[in-house]
Order: structure tokens, then sequence, then C-alpha cells
């Protein structure tokens, strides 16, 4: 290798002690590009090519790493940023790792910033070898918000291999499908007046109370139309989060805004259930007189599903003795599956310990996860005539 490295615990203090922060509240984001270039360093030393990619967000950056070339080969991806902290619920400082009880915390050491110099870890181990296929550490930006980074490199159509592994915090289980997401609000707008006449407005929380009956009619109707039962929850979800409306007791509402999001199976389409949900509130608004709005708080994240007979699947199953599982929290999958490559959701850590206090990864998930990446890219870029194609 050209350079030599810190261990890994040193390198995951230092990718804990970057701010990477990503949030809907300007006040609250940041920019990912330090633990970009910081990654990029390392990846250097290790005898990667660099290529970082701007988003259209100033200050938001993916990397793109690669060791050899070629068609095929295998990618590495996580996200560089993390979800917003409350410092002073920390027993440590966020920033700085801290091990105690066979335990290492900080912000983002399981999601997923810890994820790097894990994967880092396999390929050292690995020594010199001849690479067959190319070997690609993928780095995203604002997965945690808007996934800006993943859908700027599908745009683009990049990277390209033959498979591709999101460590997202999965016990070390390889993850074969989990729901898709979307967030959006419903506006509607009548005409406020003296509420003593009704007759002098209409009345868009009246209104509203009925979009919600025919929401909730809907939502019965999506758990009959895809049961799953492979998920813990076996149908898809529609929360109403947030309800806004109106200025006074003694005046008509003139304007009500309800905030809500769908949890997806497989086989729903984001466009499909936005388009029907409209239907609805149509249906419901035009005999009343009120003018309706459907707005996207978040564009949506789809369902994802390993291919059908994913090689990828089963030399993860077979590595780590589990069968594939299904979650609930949604990643970027889908756009990397977009890219032609076969996908799964896999990585040291457990979603149970994300965002929030005291975020902690276990010392004993780390052995297990090198020695299963570096098995996973011999596979692929080493030997990859035996390997899982």
């Amino acid at each position: 290798m050209p350079r030599v490295l810190p261990d890994l615990l040193t390198r995951l203090d230092h990718v804990t002690r970057i701010p990477s922060v990503s949030a809907t509240n300007p006040e609250l984001d940041l920019s990912n590009r330090p633990i970009v270039e910081c990654l990029a360093d390392y990846l250097e030393a290790l005898g990667f090519t660099n290529e970082i990619v701007e988003c259209e967000t100033p200050g938001k950056v993916n990397l793109i790493a690669s060791l050899g070339s070629g068609p095929g080969g295998l990618v590495l991806a996580g996200h560089t940023d993390t979800v917003p902290y409350d410092g002073e619920l920390w027993t440590s400082d966020p920033f700085k790792l801290a091990e105690r009880d066979g335990k290492l915390y900080g912000l983002g050491i399981t999601d997923m910033k810890g994820f790097f110099p894990i994967a880092m870890e396999a390929i050292l181990q690995l020594g010199d070898v001849n690479f067959k296929e190319p070997l690609i550490v993928l780095a995203t930006a604002d997965e945690e918000t808007s996934m800006e980074g993943a859908k700027t490199l599908a745009a683009m159509g990049k990277p390209r291999a033959r498979s591709a592994v999101i460590g997202e915090p999965t016990g070390l289980k390889p993850v074969s499908t989990h729901k898709g997401i979307l967030m959006d609000a419903i506006r509607l707008a009548g005409q406020s007046g003296h509420s003593s006449d009704p007759s002098l407005g209409r009345n868009a929380l009246d209104g509203m109370h009925q979009v919600i009956s025919s929401l909730l009619v809907y939502r019965e109707g999506l758990k009959k139309r895809y049961e799953n039962p492979l998920f813990d929850v076996p149908y898809p979800t529609l929360n109403l989060g947030s309800i806004h409306g109106g200025d006074n007791p003694n005046r008509i509402c003139g304007h009500c805004e309800l905030q809500f999001d769908v949890r997806l199976m497989p086989g729903m389409n984001l466009d499909t259930v936005r388009a029907e949900i409209a239907a609805q509130v149509k249906q419901v608004a035009e005999p009343l007189g009120l003018e309706f709005e459907l707005v996207s708080k978040f564009s949506g994240v789809p369902a994802f599903q390993t291919w059908e007979n994913s090689a990828l699947l089963k030399a993860a199953e077979k590595l780590t003795g589990h069968s594939g599982i299904s979650v609930a929290f949604g990643t970027e999958g889908p756009y990397l599956q977009e890219l032609g490559m076969d996908t799964i959701i896999m990585g040291p850590g457990h979603i149970e310990q994300a965002h929030q206090p005291d975020e902690y990864m276990s010392l004993d998930m780390i052995n297990p996860a090198v020695s299963v990446l570096k098995e996973l890219i011999v596979q692929h870029c080493i030997e990859p005539a035996n390997g899982s194609k």
C-alpha cells in the first residue's frame, strides 16, 4: 500500500470528530465535504482513485473511490451524514469516540460513518493482491433528509458495478426488502368569515374532516391490497402526523393543512399512491367549493426488494448464517439497484441504537463485519470467476 493508515480505532475516532449533520432546518444543516475529504485521503492511501461528485445543494458532495478497473466488481456504499443530536442528553461528547463496557460511542458510529473505517480494515487485511474486477467505495450526501446524494448519482448513471452492499446497521444480517416512504401535505383553501353565519364562508377545517374520513377508508383499502407477511407490520401504513388550520375560534376556518406519511410495500409506486390520494381529496373538496393542493414534503424513497435469485444475497446468507430479512426503514438501495447492481443492505451495528443519545456500536460486531466484507471483496474482485455472479 502507498502509505500506512492509522489503526481502526483512530480512524473511527477521526470520522466521529467531523460534524456532518444533515437537517431540514437550515440552522442545523452542515456541509459533508469535510468528512468526504477525510475518507478520500484514507482511501487514496490505500491506492484508490477518487472522484468527488457535487450535488445541486452547495456543500453537499459524493465520493466515488475506485481500486482497479473494468466491468463487474463490488460497491461498498454508505452515507456520510448524521441526524441532528441533543448534546445535553449524551453521557459523553458525541463528536469524540468513547469506549466503555465493550461499546464504542459517538454520533454516526452506527448510522453510519463507522462503516467506512471498518470497510477499510477489510481492504487492509487483504494486503497486496491483484484486483481482477474493481472495488468501489461510495460515500453519499444527505441520506437522512433528501437522498440528494444517491439521486444525483442515479441521474448521472454512476457508479457501475456488478454488486453493491450498503452498510446500514442491520446486525450484519442481509436485508432483502424494505418499505418505501413518502411524506406529503394536503392544503385546503376555503373562505373565512364571521362564525355566527356559516353561509358567509367555506370552512376548510370542516372539509379536512371529510378528507381525513376519506383517507382512513383509503388506508384500510391499502391494507387489503398489499398485505405482505415478510414484514412485522405486514401492510402499508398511512400516518396522519400533523394538522394546522385557521386563526381564531370566532372565524370560519379559511385554510387547513394536514401532513402525513405513507410507508409503501414492494409493488407499490410512489406516483400511483400520490395520484390516488389526490383523487380522494378532489372528490371531497370540489363539491364543497374548496381549493386543494397536494404538496410533497419529502419526494420519497421507493420500496426495495432484492433481485430474484440474487447471487449477492445468497453469498451474504452463506457467509453470515442469516437468511435475508425485512426492515421498516428506508435506504439508498433502490437508487443503486436502478443503476443495474445486485444490491443488498448489510452492515455492523443495530438500527435500534441509531438516531438517539449515546449511539453506539458493540465492539464484538467489528471483526465479523471485517471478515464478511473481506470475503465478499475476494469473491467479487479478486476471484471473480468463482464469485457471486
